[in-house]
């Protein structure tokens, strides 16, 4: 018995059962992100937690035998670990994108670095926690008003003003609100093509994309739609 708790008490010992509690912990809040196609999934999400017990566990190591203060090491991942965050967010017109699974890289480091701390219950409620807020929150948000942009190009063959009227009613009767529409060559004849860009602002609930865009496209002068 003295044996298994002489072995079970070990720095070795505990250092693989951290890594590998570590790498169980991440590796839930990356599948996660895994099933809705993000692009940082479960090995990123796991080699990142394990990066951050191992971080840990060498700044306790260091710490014994060259007597330095072990948070040293675990300051500089949390910095370096925003490269790593920065490369999964995408910018997509007047959208940002990835910004969640960024923050939850951020949230398996931290975890990581608790249960190379020792700190199990808080690296096992944060991620229990993490789960909750990614699995469930959209259930919440998607009760309340919430608002995308849109932004179209349309090529207008002729008659520019008339039929951008036109399309500024139809936008009003989708309930978009017009934030801003380009026009880079009205200063020209009304009857030259132009290709006009307008960014709006709409409602997802109820809203029906497809079906305004058809009704921009039959109009009598309106020569391509599309989304930018």
């Amino acid at each position: 018995m003295e044996v298994i708790v002489s072995i079970a008490s070990s720095f070795w010992f505990q250092s693989i059962a951290k890594i590998i509690l570590g790498c169980m912990l991440a590796g839930i809040i990356g599948l996660e992100r895994s099933s809705w196609s993000k692009p940082a999934g479960f090995r990123t999400h796991a080699l990142v937690g394990v990066s951050a017990v191992l971080v840990m566990i060498c700044g306790e190591y260091m710490s014994e035998l060259y007597d330095i203060d072990p948070s040293r090491i675990p300051a500089q991942l949390l910095s370096g670990i925003g490269f790593i965050g920065a490369g999964t967010i995408l910018r997509d017109g007047f959208n940002v994108k990835g910004l969640t699974t960024a923050a939850g890289l951020l949230t398996v480091t931290c975890i990581g670095l608790s249960i190379g701390a020792g700190f199990y219950l808080g690296g096992i409620v944060a991620t229990l926690v993490a789960y909750l807020i990614l699995s469930y929150s959209y259930k919440i948000s998607d009760r309340l008003d919430h608002f995308s942009i849109l932004e179209l190009k349309v090529k207008i063959s002729k008659n520019v003003k008339e039929t951008l009227a036109e399309i500024e009613d139809n936008l009003t009767d989708y309930n978009v609100e017009i934030k801003n529409i380009k026009r880079p060559n009205k200063d020209e004849s009304d009857t030259e093509e132009e290709v006009i860009k307008i960014v709006g602002e709409y409602n997802n609930k109820g809203f029906k994309k497809n079906e305004l865009l058809r009704t921009i496209t039959s109009l009598k002068n309106v020569n391509e739609v599309s989304e930018t």
